[in-house]
């Protein structure tokens, strides 16, 4: 029997999430990215495999493709697929049960409700009904992880959800314009004060003691303000390394929307 396929759009912390729930719920799960992508927590994202070419996550392999029938030959072997697909070009050369947008842009995304045949948003920026079929949420609270089939999903607050009691300081952001220069190894334990990064020229210090969680690549070219970096309070290396509570929970809900489908449970040999 054929496994459902599912695209993901999007293969940062919230994306792999959903790719790990879905692939290990007995999914075929594929990955588009961007030609250089800007995934910050690269420890715990799939799209890390466009620049390394492979990736381990907990029990997930990510590996690069470069073609539709490359795709096919993962999805095979059991790995997951990762391709450079901006415009998720990939949905006209697979049969897809659902297409998930994971991108996290907070605007009206580019495709619409004939994308796939269960079209799903993460976040702020959709309309159900009108972009996509449903919505999961994404911001902490009572509702993360909750499937709406009507309206929208609540507004960003821009504002970062506390992590051992901090919030604002924990999200580290270019001091400038230019290109990033990373100075610390993402998953080491790193002290107030110290370095961690140069954008053209200018340093970025850790404002507190923690785990560096997150850090954009070598070489990206960004603007004053990005975010390009997570420190982690916690200051736990091993935390770096397993996919978030939160991006699991957004996971969950996405596979409910999916499982609501009786063509998807069948599929699965429900």
């Amino acid at each position: 029997m054929r496994k459902p396929i599912i695209l993901v759009r999007g293969g940062g912390d919230l994306g792999t999430g959903v790719a790990a729930r879905l692939w290990r719920g007995g999914f075929a799960v594929l990955v588009t990215e961007i030609d250089r992508p800007l995934a910050v927590r690269r420890l715990v994202a799939l799209a890390e495999a466009v620049y390394a070419g492979s990736v381990t996550i907990e029990d997930l392999r990510g590996v690069r493709v470069e073609t539709p029938t490359e795709a096919m030959r993962a999805l095979e072997g059991g790995s997951i697929p990762v391709l450079i697909d901006p415009g998720a070009n990939m949905r006209s050369h697979v049969r897809l049960d659902a297409l998930v947008d994971a991108r996290m842009t907070k605007a009206p995304p580019d495709l619409g409700l004939d994308a796939a045949p269960l079209v799903i948003g993460l976040g702020p920026g959709f309309t159900a009904e009108k972009d996509c079929h449903a919505i999961v949420e994404t911001n902490r609270g009572h509702t993360m992880g909750r499937v709406f089939w009507r309206g929208g999903a609540a507004t960003d607050t821009r504002v970062p959800e506390p992590v051992g009691g901090v919030d604002v300081d924990r999200v580290l952001r270019a001091p400038g314009d230019g290109m990033i220069r990373a100075l610390a190894d993402l998953g080491s334990v790193v002290r107030r004060g110290q370095v961690i990064a140069e954008v053209d020229g200018t340093s970025l210090q850790a404002p507190f003691d923690g785990a560096l969680r997150g850090l954009l690549h070598d070489g990206l070219i960004v603007k004053k303000g990005t975010k390009i970096g997570d420190l982690d309070p916690r200051a736990d290396p091993a935390y770096c390394r397993l996919i978030s509570d939160k991006s699991l929970a957004v996971g969950g809900g996405v596979l409910e929307a999916l499982l609501s489908r009786r063509e998807i449970r069948r599929a699965l040999g429900d």
